[in-house]
C-alpha cells in the first residue's frame, strides 16, 4: 500500500496533465452545443422533451438491470485504459479516450443549460454531476497509471535506455486499476440506486 501511494505521488504532473486534457474536453463539448445548426438543436429539443415525458411518467429501467449495465460501460472504459497502458503504442489511445469523456460531459451538460436554461444546469446538478465526481478521478487516475507504465516501457524495451524489471511497476499498475474498478462499482450503484430518484425530483421542472 506504501508503494502505491509512492507511486500515486511520483505520478502527480501526470494527474496534471490529464486533468487539463480532460477540462479542454469539456470546454470543447460544450462549444459543440452552440455549433449546432437549429434543425440539429431542434431535434435535440424533441429527443430531451420525449425523454423526461417518459422519466416522469414512467421511471427508468429495473434497477439490477441499470447497475449492471452502468458497471459494465464503466469497467469497459477502466478495462480499455488498461489495455492500452500495456503497449506503446496504447498511449494516444489513453489521451484521445480522456479527451473523449470530457467532450461527452461538456456536450451533455451544455445541451441540458442551452435547452432548459437554470433548469437544465439542477437537472445537470443532480443526473451527470453526483457520480462524475468519483467517475472523472477514477479515470483520470487509471489514465495517469497507464501513461506512466507505457512511458516506462518505451523507455525500457523501445529506446533501451533502462533495464529496469517491469514486474514489479506491472504488478502495481494492475493493483491500482483493480482498486479503481471496485470504486466503479461503488459509482455504479449510486447511480443505479440514487441518480435516478433525484432526476425524478427535478424533472416535473423542465416539462
Amino acid at each position: 500500500m506504501r508503494n502505491l501511494r509512492l507511486m500515486m505521488k511520483e505520478q502527480t504532473p501526470l494527474y496534471i496533465f490529464v486533468a487539463v486534457l480532460f477540462l479542454v474536453g469539456v470546454v470543447f463539448g460544450a462549444l459543440i452545443v452552440s455549433a449546432l445548426t437549429m434543425d440539429q438543436q431542434q431535434e435535440l429539443g424533441d429527443y430531451l422533451g420525449n425523454f423526461f415525458v417518459t422519466v416522469d411518467q414512467q421511471g427508468l429501467p429495473g434497477a439490477e438491470e441499470s447497475f449492471w449495465n452502468i458497471a459494465a460501460l464503466h469497467l469497459k472504459w477502466v478495462g480499455l485504459i488498461w489495455i492500452l497502458g500495456l503497449s506503446v503504442i496504447g498511449l494516444p489511445g489513453i489521451l484521445i479516450l480522456d479527451f473523449l469523456k470530457g467532450v461527452l460531459i461538456g456536450f451533455t451538460v451544455g445541451c441540458l443549460v442551452s435547452q432548459y436554461s437554470w433548469h437544465g444546469l439542477l437537472f445537470a446538478l443532480v443526473s451527470v454531476a453526483p457520480h462524475n465526481l468519483v467517475l472523472i478521478p477514477v479515470l483520470l487516475v487509471t489514465s495517469a497509471a497507464a501513461i506512466a507504465f507505457s512511458l516506462l516501457m518505451i523507455r525500457s524495451r523501445v529506446l533501451g535506455r533502462t533495464r529496469t524489471p517491469i514486474t514489479r511497476p506491472f504488478a502495481m499498475y494492475t493493483l491500482l486499476s483493480f482498486a479503481m474498478a471496485v470504486l466503479i462499482l461503488g459509482v455504479a450503484s449510486f447511480e443505479t440506486w440514487v441518480t435516478p430518484v433525484m432526476m425524478r425530483w427535478v424533472t416535473p421542472m423542465l416539462l
